[in-house]
């Protein structure tokens, strides 16, 4: 708005009048759309260079022939494409949502995949680089370092053997950590409500529970029936500790004045363990049962390795001693991504049932 001179017809008299600035109120949606476009179009960057790469790499695939006799390299290239065909997808339908999207709405799914184009980017130049060093140049020996392909060739060709594995590994761990969780769940809760439990076991807990799982290996494949049970304690021992020490704090750091204001309205010793003393120790918990998932990984492979006869510690075991590194090399995958999801399923039961603390535990 800006003041300008006029003459008022009515009174005769000159006076000062407003009159809207027209060319600058219609420059400012412009302004305002260009800039919207310019970071619409930095946000998806990254899709089209991932697209871009993948694509790239497809062609070095298909045009440059391999320096050996590799057979699954016509599915290393269909999976390329599969993945450049997924970016240029969240890029469509990204740029779609973010032109359509109003200011104060939350982002789409596509939109929050954006984050995770620059990962696609960098896995596209890293199996680019590993396939031409490996299969196009044979610069590194075979057959310690293998190229795409063998890895592709693991899961068709030895998948009942690893799925098998798979599966006996999944089960151990879950009969070790369900039976470790919920044993160090109701010693810790018992050691930080009562002074008696807490006098006879907090000694046990320090005396026992630092000692590495893994030292206990001789004597439990000794004193067990069978090697499946021995792996068993071991995991359960290495997942109880944690939990139990954790538990036992959030129980004992709980305020008092919860204790106080619960019994002056009646509540008896069972409430105030049930519903005032675990409600508020369960973030302590939690953290508890993330530090004994990831003990319980690295004691289930040590126990398969050495006892089990089945599993994914006995299939490293094995491909070792054949020297099928491509199957070494598959094996370690399908372990980080299973201790990945796992973690990751953890935290996500966590926020769900714990949504005040949403965030405050990262992963």
């Amino acid at each position: 708005m800006s003041g300008t001179p006029h003459f008022d017809s009515a009174s005769g008299h000159p006076g000062v009048g407003f009159q809207p600035q027209a060319a600058g109120i219609r420059t400012q949606p412009a302004r305002v759309s260009a800039a919207s476009s310019s970071e619409t179009s930095r946000s998806l960057l990254p899709a089209w260079l991932a697209a871009l790469a993948w694509l790239v790499s497809a062609g070095l695939t298909h045009w440059w022939p391999d320096a050996g006799d590799w057979p699954y390299t016509s599915h290393l290239l269909v999976l390329k494409l599969v993945l450049a065909a997924t970016a240029l997808l969240i890029g469509v339908t990204a740029r779609r949502s973010l032109l359509a999207r109003q200011p104060d709405t939350s982002p789409s799914r596509a939109e929050r995949w954006l984050a995770a184009m620059p990962w696609l980017v960098a896995l596209a130049v890293g199996v680019t680089a590993w396939e031409v060093l490996t299969a196009k140049l044979e610069w590194l020996p075979r057959p310690f370092f293998a190229p795409p392909q063998s890895l592709i060739a693991v899961f068709f060709d030895d998948f009942p053997r690893l799925g098998s594995s798979i599966a006996h590994s999944f089960g151990l761990l879950a009969y070790g950590y369900v039976i470790g969780a919920v044993v160090g769940f109701v010693t810790g809760v018992g050691i930080g409500w009562s002074r008696v439990v807490g006098y006879w076991l907090h000694p046990v807990l320090r005396l026992i529970g630092p000692l590495p799982a893994t030292a206990w290996l001789p004597l439990a494949f000794f004193f067990f029936p069978s090697s499946f049970s021995a792996s068993v304690f071991l995991i359960a021992l290495a997942t109880g500790f944690p939990v139990a020490v954790l538990t036992w704090s959030g129980v004992a750091g709980v305020n008092s004045a919860f204790y106080d204001i619960a019994r002056t309205l009646g509540a008896r010793p069972g409430f105030l363990i049930l519903k005032v003393a675990i409600p508020a120790a369960l973030p302590s918990v939690f953290v508890g049962l993330f530090m004994g998932l990831g003990a319980s990984f690295s004691v289930l492979i040590v126990a398969e390795m050495m006892g089990v006869k089945a599993g994914l510690g006995w299939y490293l075991q094995w491909a070792q001693g054949w020297a099928a590194y491509s199957n070494m090399y598959a094996a370690l995958l399908v372990m980080a991504l299973m201790c990945s999801g796992l973690i990751t399923l953890l935290f996500r039961f966590r926020d769900r049932l714990l949504a005040w603390q949403k965030g405050l535990l990262k992963w």
